[in-house]
């Protein structure tokens, strides 16, 4: 059996971001590449293997049985010389490549984009891709390096590291009491306009605890329903109802008298904060640089919003 030619490794990961994007296109996205780059090194590949690597369609490009095999054979070997990599370069005060991290729209600009400005100017040869979606990606898929979750984690083969936590609020528009009385326990809450953020895992059951250990769970209905935190919050203070939002998008409006916070007595479960990255051997070093330094950016700015 004939051996194949040199291999040149490049063409190896390319061969990878393909099998694990699902196209060409998607592949040169995430390695920042064009497109034709991509066509070329895999044909390459493919030519020098003598085998068809995947089935192209107008619509999507899938592995071959070759390449599933070469696929699962190759992965592991890859990010074990990546790792090595990034062990031998870990040494060094200053990062490299690029760190691609997700996170939702609101928290890029609330929260995560000042964290970047900073730690970005600490590390000048580290490029920043901040990808941001109110919907969960596959991190894998989208080539991501560590996604920022709020809330609560739904079971993945992804790892997790707990950051901060936050709380709720039950907030409505000063405004929105001028025509509907103040509610003076969790049950009163059923009765007013609710507006459901269909993100959540539950937006219509909130379980309350009151300071005195008293807890209640409350059911409501909504008429209006989004599913986007900015657009909730711009519904909120035009008093279009009540509704549950997250301290960081309610701190300001709550500043500035657009928003209050109801029931303030009445407190809902705290959330958390995450870093969830690809599972693997060896967390690179921008990751883990990175969630060392967003703990302490969390910590500090808490610390500052509480006077703590």
């Amino acid at each position: 059996m004939a051996l194949p030619g040199r291999i040149d490794l490049n063409d190896l990961l390319v061969f990878e971001a393909v099998a694990e994007s699902g196209g060409f296109t998607a592949a040169a996205e995430r390695l920042g590449v064009a497109t034709a780059k991509i066509s070329v090194e895999v044909g390459r590949l493919e030519s020098k293997l003598g085998m068809a690597l995947f089935h192209r369609t107008t619509r999507r490009v899938a592995l071959s049985d070759a390449g599933q095999t070469l696929y699962e054979e190759c992965r592991p070997l890859l990010h074990g010389l990546t790792e090595a990599l990034e062990r031998a370069a870990s040494g060094r005060e200053q990062l490299g490549g690029t760190l691609r991290i997700s996170t939702t729209v609101d928290h890029a600009a609330l929260s995560l984009a000042p964290a970047l400005a900073e730690f970005a100017g600490r590390h000048p040869h580290l490029a920043i891709d901040l990808r941001t979606n109110d919907r969960v990606v596959d991190l894998i898929d989208a080539g991501i390096d560590v996604g920022i979750r709020l809330g609560w984690l739904r079971d993945s083969s992804n790892r997790a590291v707990k950051l901060a936590d936050f709380e709720q609020y039950v907030v409505a528009a000063p405004g929105y009491f001028e025509r509907r009385a103040c509610p003076a326990n969790p049950e009163d809450l059923a009765s007013l306009d609710w507006i459901s953020l269909t993100l959540l895992p539950t937006p219509l059951t909130w379980k309350f605890a009151s300071q005195l250990g008293e807890t209640r769970t409350v059911h409501v209905t909504s008429r209006i329903r989004v599913d986007s935190p900015s657009a909730l919050r711009a519904l909120l203070q035009e008093a279009m109802g009540v509704s549950v939002m997250d301290q960081f998008n309610a701190q300001e409006g709550i500043a500035t008298q657009r928003l209050m916070r109801v029931l303030p007595e009445w407190s809902l479960p705290t959330a958390g904060i995450y870093a969830v990255y690809p599972p693997g051997r060896q967390v690179p070093a921008k990751v883990r640089s990175f969630i060392d330094f967003y703990r302490r950016y969390l910590t500090e700015q808490h610390q500052k919003d509480t006077g703590a």
